[in-house]
C-alpha cells in the first residue's frame, strides 16, 4: 500500500483526491439539508440531486470523447478551478433556490469531464500488475474522505451555515488542482488510427465546414465508444449492473440521509452526517484489505459480491428502527450496519473500475467511462424521481427497502453474467481491448 503512494505521480493523483473529494462529500450532504430544512419537501431534495447528477445523463457520454482527445491533466486542474470559482458564487445568496439548483447543475456538468479523465489517466500512472491495488487504494481514499468530509460539513453547516461549507468546498478545489499539476506524465492521449482514418477520410470526400467537420468527428469517434460497450460482453453486463445500482443509490441519495435520520431513526441534524462516516469508516479498512488482496478475486465477484453485500447493508440500516429505540440508539444501529456496508462497497467499486480500464485501451477509456457515467447518471436520475415522489406517498422505508433489494438483484445479475474468467465475450474490435486483457 504505502509500495504505491511513494510513487511520485499516482501519490499526488491520491493526495488531491482526496482533499477534494473530503469537500465534495461536504457540500453533497449539506446541500440536500440545507435544501431540506428550507422546503421540508423530499420532491425539492430531489430536485437538488438531480440538477447535480442530470448532466451526466446529458453530457457523460459526449464528455469522454473530449477526453479522448485533450490531455487529460489538463483537463482535471482546469476543471478543478472552475468549480473552485463556481463554489464561490454561493456566497452571493445561498438561501435563494434557484441559484443553488444551478450552481448544483453546472457542477454536474463539470463532472462529466473529470471523472473520466481521471478514470483514463490512472493506468498511466501505474503498472497494470497494480491497477487493481491502485483503484483499491482509491477506494480507500473515497472513504477516508468521506470519514472526514460529511461530518466536518455538518459541523460547520450547524456553525456559520451554507456559505462556510461552500467556501471550504472551494478551497478544497484549489488545492487539488495545485497538485494534479505537479503529476509528471505525458497525459496526451492515445489516437485510434480507425478514428483518424476514418476522419480523415471522411473530410476528404465531403466538403463540409471546418465546424461540422469536427463535430462530425466527435459523432464518429461518440459511436465508436458506444460499439465497445455494445461488443464486449464484460462491459454489457457491467452497465446492465451499474444502472439498477444506480437506480438504487438515487433512491438512496434522495431519502437515505436527511428525511431517514431525522424522520425514521429520530436523530439529530448533526447526526444525518453520522452514516456515511460509518461506512467511510468500514470503506477504510475494506480497502486495506483490498489493496492486498484484491488481485486474487475476480471481477466477478468483487462487482457482484460488493453489490449483494452493500445492498443487504443497507436494508439493514434503513430497518435499524424496528431493534432499537427511536433517536441515538436507532441511529447507532444504523452505523453498525453502515460500516458492514464498508467491505462491499469498496469491493464493487475496484471491480467496476479495474474492469472498464482493463477492458478497453488508451484510446477508448475516456468514452467508455463517459457513457459508464451517463448511464449511471440516468439510472440516478430515475431513483431521484422514485425517491423524491413515492417517499411522500408510500412512505420513506418501504421505498428504501425496495432499493437496497434492487441493488442486490444488479448484484446477481453480475454474479451471473460476468465472464467468470475476466475475459472479452466478443471479437476483437482493432485498436479498442487490449490482447491480454483480463
Amino acid at each position: 500500500m504505502f509500495a504505491l503512494l511513494r510513487e511520485r505521480n499516482f501519490g499526488l493523483l491520491w493526495l488531491a483526491g482526496l482533499i477534494s473529494i473530503s469537500g465534495s462529500t461536504a457540500f453533497n450532504v449539506v446541500l440536500p439539508l440545507h435544501v431540506y430544512q428550507m422546503t421540508d419537501s423530499t420532491l425539492a431534495t430531489a430536485a437538488a440531486f438531480t440538477a447535480l447528477f442530470a448532466p451526466s445523463v446529458l453530457l457523460g457520454s459526449v464528455a469522454g470523447v473530449f477526453v479522448d482527445r485533450w490531455d487529460r491533466q489538463r483537463v482535471m486542474v482546469l476543471v478543478d478551478l472552475a468549480r473552485a470559482a463556481l463554489l464561490l458564487l454561493i456566497l452571493l445568496a445561498p438561501n435563494q433556490l434557484v441559484l443553488l439548483y444551478a450552481i448544483a447543475a453546472v457542477l454536474g456538468t463539470l463532472n462529466q469531464f473529470f471523472t473520466p479523465a481521471e478514470g483514463a489517466l490512472l493506468p498511466l500512472l501505474v503498472s497494470r500488475e497494480r491497477l487493481v491495488s491502485a483503484n483499491a487504494m482509491n477506494a480507500l481514499n473515497d472513504n477516508l474522505a468521506i470519514l472526514v468530509g460529511p461530518a466536518v460539513g455538518t459541523l460547520i453547516f450547524a456553525a456559520v451555515g451554507f456559505s462556510g461549507v461552500a467556501l471550504v468546498d472551494a478551497g478544497t478545489f484549489l488545492g487539488s488542482a495545485l497538485l494534479i499539476r505537479l503529476i509528471r506524465v505525458d497525459a496526451r492521449p492515445q489516437r485510434d488510427g480507425s478514428d483518424d482514418a476514418e476522419a480523415a477520410g471522411s473530410a476528404g470526400s465531403a466538403g463540409l465546414g471546418r465546424v461540422q467537420s469536427v463535430w462530425g468527428g466527435v459523432l464518429r469517434e461518440w459511436r465508436a465508444g458506444l460499439r465497445i460497450v455494445r461488443r464486449d460482453g464484460a462491459l454489457r453486463v457491467l452497465f446492465i449492473s451499474s444502472w439498477l445500482a444506480g437506480v438504487a443509490n438515487g433512491v438512496f441519495l434522495t431519502l437515505g440521509l436527511a428525511p431517514l435520520v431525522l424522520d425514521v431513526l429520530g436523530g439529530s441534524t448533526t447526526q444525518v452526517g453520522w452514516l456515511p462516516t460509518a461506512q467511510a469508516v468500514g470503506g477504510i479498512l475494506a480497502g486495506v484489505i483490498v489493496v492486498r488482496l484484491g488481485h486474487r478475486f475476480s471481477w466477478r465477484w468483487m462487482l457482484g459480491g460488493g453489490m449483494i453485500g452493500l445492498g443487504l447493508a443497507d436494508l439493514s440500516a434503513f430497518n435499524a428502527f424496528r431493534v432499537a429505540s427511536e433517536g441515538t440508539p436507532a441511529v447507532i444501529v444504523a452505523m453498525v450496519c453502515m460500516t458492514l456496508a464498508g467491505l462491499p462497497a469498496v469491493a464493487s467499486m475496484t471491480g467496476r473500475q479495474s474492469i472498464v480500464q482493463q477492458q478497453t485501451t488508451d484510446a477508448f477509456r475516456g468514452r467508455v467511462f463517459g457513457a459508464l457515467g451517463s448511464a449511471q447518471g440516468l439510472a440516478m436520475v430515475v431513483g431521484f424521481a422514485i425517491g423524491g415522489v413515492l417517499g411522500d406517498t408510500v412512505g420513506l422505508v418501504p421505498v428504501l427497502s425496495a432499493s437496497a433489494l434492487l441493488r442486490v438483484v444488479a448484484g446477481v445479475v453480475a454474479c451471473i453474467w460476468l465472464p467468470r474468467d475476466g475475459q472479452s465475450q466478443r471479437e476483437p474490435l482493432p485498436g479498442s481491448v487490449a490482447a491480454t486483457s483480463g
